[in-house]
C-alpha cells in the first residue's frame, strides 16, 4: 500500500468535514460536487493503495494502469469536486483557520501558480510526460532508487492534476488558457498515447531494463505485458480525452453564443439609441 493512497484517504476525510461543516451551518454546498470528488479520492486509493500496487514493479501493464489513473480519471473528479471554493466557504476566519486562508489564497496568486498553469507549462508535460519517462527508459532510472516508484505516482498525479485543471476546474484559476490552447493540448496528448500505444502492442522485445525479464510468476512474455499495456493507453488512456475533446469544443460552442448574444444586445442597445436620438432632433426641427 502506497503511502499515497493515505493521502487520498486524508483528502477525503478533510474535503467531507468541509462540506459537513457547511451543511451544518445550513450553508449550502452541492451534493453532486461532494460525489464527485469522493469518486475521485476512491479511484485515486483503488490505484495507489489495492494489491495491484504491489505488481507495478512487475509489470508494465500495471504501471501504466497506475499513470493513466492519476493522470487522466483521477483528476477531473477531484477538480470538478471544487475543493478550493470549499476550502474557503469551510475554513474559519479566526484562529487556525485564519493562517490556512492566508496561504491558500498566497499560493493562489502567487508566480508559481501563474507559470504552472500557463498554456506553455501545460503543452510541455503533455508532450514530454510519456515520452521523456519511457522512449529515454528513464522509468526505469526512477525504480531502481530506494522510492522510485512513488516517486514516480506522486508525479504522475501531480502532473495530471496540472494538466487536468484549465480543462476541468470549477474554481477560479489564476490563469484561464483559451479553448484553442486546451484543444491543442487534448489533441497532443492523444497523438502522443496513440503512438505509444502502438509502440507497445507491436514491439516484441523488451523496452525497458527494469522490465527486461519476462515475468515468469505471471505464466506471460514481456512481450504480451507491453502489448496489453499498449491496449490499455488505446482504450483506456484514450476514452477520457476524447471525452475532454467533445466537452471542450461544446464549451467553446456555448461561449461563443453567449458572446454572440451579449453582442446582439449592445448593438440593438446602440441602434435603439440612435433611432431615440434621431426622433428626438427631426421632431425638434418639425
Amino acid at each position: 500500500m502506497s503511502p499515497l493512497a493515505w493521502l487520498a484517504i486524508v483528502c477525503l476525510a478533510l474535503y467531507l468535514a468541509g462540506a459537513i461543516s457547511l451543511w451544518m451551518r445550513r450553508k449550502r454546498w452541492g451534493i453532486s460536487s461532494t460525489l464527485l470528488f469522493t469518486f475521485g479520492c476512491v479511484i485515486w486509493f483503488a490505484a495507489t493503495g489495492l494489491t495491484a500496487n504491489a505488481y507495478a514493479e512487475e509489470l508494465v501493464a500495471v504501471l501504466l494502469f497506475q499513470q493513466i489513473t492519476l493522470m487522466v480519471v483521477v483528476p477531473p473528479f477531484l477538480l470538478m469536486g471544487s475543493p478550493g471554493r470549499l476550502l474557503l466557504r469551510s475554513t474559519p476566519r479566526r484562529g487556525v483557520g485564519r493562517p490556512v486562508l492566508r496561504l491558500a489564497l498566497c499560493a493562489y496568486r502567487s508566480r508559481t501558480a501563474r507559470v504552472l498553469l500557463h498554456p506553455a507549462t501545460v503543452i510541455i508535460i503533455a508532450v514530454l510526460a510519456f515520452p521523456t519517462l519511457y522512449f529515454t527508459d528513464t522509468v526505469s532510472w526512477f525504480l531502481e532508487l530506494p522510492s522510485g516508484h512513488l516517486i514516480l505516482l506522486t508525479l504522475f498525479l501531480a502532473f495530471g492534476m496540472i494538466g487536468a485543471a484549465p480543462l476541468w476546474s470549477l474554481d477560479p484559476l489564476p490563469r484561464a488558457p483559451s479553448f484553442v490552447v486546451r484543444i491543442v493540448d487534448v489533441l497532443l496528448e492523444i497523438q502522443i498515447h496513440a503512438t505509444f500505444g502502438l509502440i507497445l502492442l507491436r514491439s516484441t522485445e523488451p523496452m525497458f531494463r527494469w522490465y527486461a525479464a519476462d515475468p515468469d510468476a505471471w505464466k506471460i512474455s514481456r512481450a504480451l505485458d507491453q502489448a496489453i499495456a499498449g491496449g490499455l493507453i488505446w482504450s483506456y488512456g484514450e476514452l477520457p480525452l476524447i471525452i475532454v475533446l467533445i466537452v471542450t469544443i461544446s464549451k467553446w460552442r456555448t461561449s461563443d453564443l453567449r458572446q454572440a448574444k451579449r453582442r446582439e444586445a449592445q448593438e440593438d442597445a446602440e441602434l435603439d439609441a440612435y433611432n431615440a436620438y434621431l426622433a428626438s432632433k427631426f421632431g425638434k426641427e418639425q
